[in-house]
């Protein structure tokens, strides 16, 4: 199983072509990714932008499947566009609190007790921010026009928008919303980043394949070197682990619509083998292109770069590790085998 089981073929083909032709046509790399405008009202036409959403608010209707796919081929592709953050972030949590989506250009943070949210995706390029802030033990949700925020421009290793937002709350009611909706964003957040990670292995295991097999060294392929196939297997092993952490995870989000009893334990796996996976992913990779994988005008670094980004957001390694741990505990010795394999 992968990202693309269950979506319709022709819509899987298309969502590759779209990225694949424009990662060709684009200009070379900036330093940090910007929000391409053509890009987007491309998307747009082809009812990409808002593809959960529901089809009264303009939306295409699809499911997290659907979006899983989306995910994929823009990260397998290596285009940077917050098609997540404005439709399964930003997007949802208006449509849960009841508030009017339009066509702004959004992206979303979680301010803390200060008033501020550190590595927010593309903030400085949004129309608009959903923020979500706590008040008085109960969450509120607002959707504030960007100009309106304190915005510091930051970036990842990737080289993606990653900004400070600063906002006094004090004088806004916002929305409330339960403090499920918010525990949902949360696994949402961390269950994107993990579909993202997946997608930049696979496409670093493709490459790492291709590579080996074309590469001639003392006469023969890199291919036929054992240690070479080695490093490439333990690529193509962690990967797989990794997607079907991932996968397991997104099965239960469609097969229960959030509400499974076990998806925090299921997204803290996924995010915890995709962490793992990517260290070795990235570390056997560039061993296998040597010192031409690490060059700027070879693509490897678009995805071993990411891979590492993106498993560090929306809860590091280490922070999912630890409630695989405290998971373990309160199951005790006598539940541990039900809850892995519940």
């Amino acid at each position: 199983m992968d990202a693309t089981t269950g979506v319709d073929r022709e819509l899987v083909d298309m969502m590759d072509a779209v990225f694949a032709a424009h990662r060709e046509q684009s200009s070379p790399e900036t330093a940090v990714a910007e929000w391409d405008t053509g890009l987007w009202s491309r998307l747009g036409e082809l009812g990409l932008v808002r593809l959960t959403g529901s089809e009264d608010a303009g939306g295409s209707g699809a499911g997290w499947r659907e979006a899983a796919a989306l995910i994929h081929a823009a990260a397998y592709n290596g285009v940077r566009i917050p098609l997540a953050e404005h439709d399964l972030l930003a997007g949802w949590l208006l449509d849960t609190a009841g508030l009017p989506v339009g066509d702004a250009r959004r992206t979303l943070c979680r301010l803390d007790e200060s008033g501020v949210a550190a590595g927010v995706p593309w903030a400085s390029a949004a129309d608009n921010v959903v923020v979500v802030w706590c008040a008085a033990d109960t969450y509120r949700v607002a959707d504030v026009a960007a100009g309106e925020l304190s915005i510091s421009s930051g970036s990842n290793i990737a080289g993606e928008p990653r900004d400070t937002v600063r906002f006094d709350t004090s004088g806004l009611e916002g929305t409330l919303v339960p403090d499920a909706v918010v525990d949902q964003l949360t696994l949402r957040s961390a269950l994107i980043r993990g579909l993202q990670v997946c997608a930049a292995l696979d496409r670093i295991l493709e490459m790492s394949i291709a590579h080996t097999v074309e590469r001639v060294q003392f006469g023969r392929s890199l291919a036929k070197f054992q240690a070479v196939q080695n490093l490439v297997a333990d690529i193509a092993a962690e990967t797989s682990l990794a997607r079907a952490a991932v996968e397991a995870a997104l099965g239960e989000v469609i097969r229960t619509d959030w509400t499974g009893g076990n998806l925090e334990f299921l997204v803290a796996a996924a995010r915890s083998c995709a962490g793992h996976a990517a260290s070795v992913v990235v570390r056997n990779a560039h061993q296998v292109h040597g010192a031409i994988g690490t060059t700027r005008e070879h693509r490897l670094h678009e995805f071993t770069q990411a891979a590492l980004a993106w498993r560090s957001e929306y809860g590091s390694v280490h922070h999912w590790d630890t409630r695989l741990a405290e998971a373990a505990a309160a199951a005790g010795r006598d539940n541990l085998w039900a809850l892995i394999t519940k």
